[in-house]
């Protein structure tokens, strides 16, 4: 007997549609008689986008595929111009965040203990810059007075 290698598939139940007997939208620019969509039209063009700056499509907006196509570029030339936003801001409700919850579901640091104090900004550990005259790098204090008093001399002379 021979052997099948791609044997049938299994027969899949009929799809049923749910807007069988819906109307389809009407597209409101045809309705109107728009013959170009304005990118200018601010207000016209913000009810194509969604709350979160996205262009809605085709199916969900009702235009047919002349004027989804002439808002979309209206809506891109817009952004271009900065009329309108590439993205809304929104708002996210997370909690935490990196850090903020111990494995155990207890906030802050429990689990290792409290910070320790912060060191102060005068410790002697911070390395201390030199000044800087005209590009030359001083060595010590001495030095550095002795080359802004003739700086400092040189601009009263003048």
């Amino acid at each position: 007997m021979p052997r099948i290698n791609n044997p049938k598939p299994p027969k899949r139940a009929p799809k049923i549609d749910i807007r069988r007997g819906a109307k389809k939208k009407p597209c409101s620019f045809c309705q109107h008689g728009v013959d170009r969509v304005d990118y200018k039209d601010l207000a016209q063009l913000r009810k194509y986008i969604s709350d979160r700056g996205k262009i809605r499509g085709r199916k969900v907006s009702g235009n047919c595929q002349q004027h989804q196509r002439d808002v979309s570029d209206a809506i891109k030339t817009a952004r271009e111009l900065a009329l309108l936003p590439y993205t809304q801001r929104t708002v996210t409700e997370r909690r935490g965040g990196r850090g903020r919850e111990g494995r155990d579901g207890r906030e802050g640091r429990d689990d290792r203990g409290p910070r320790g104090p912060r060191p102060s900004r005068d410790s002697a550990d911070t390395p201390v810059e030199a000044p800087v005259a005209e590009g030359v790098l001083l060595e010590d204090a001495s030095t550095a007075a002795e080359v802004f008093e003739v700086e400092v001399s040189v601009e009263v002379g003048e």
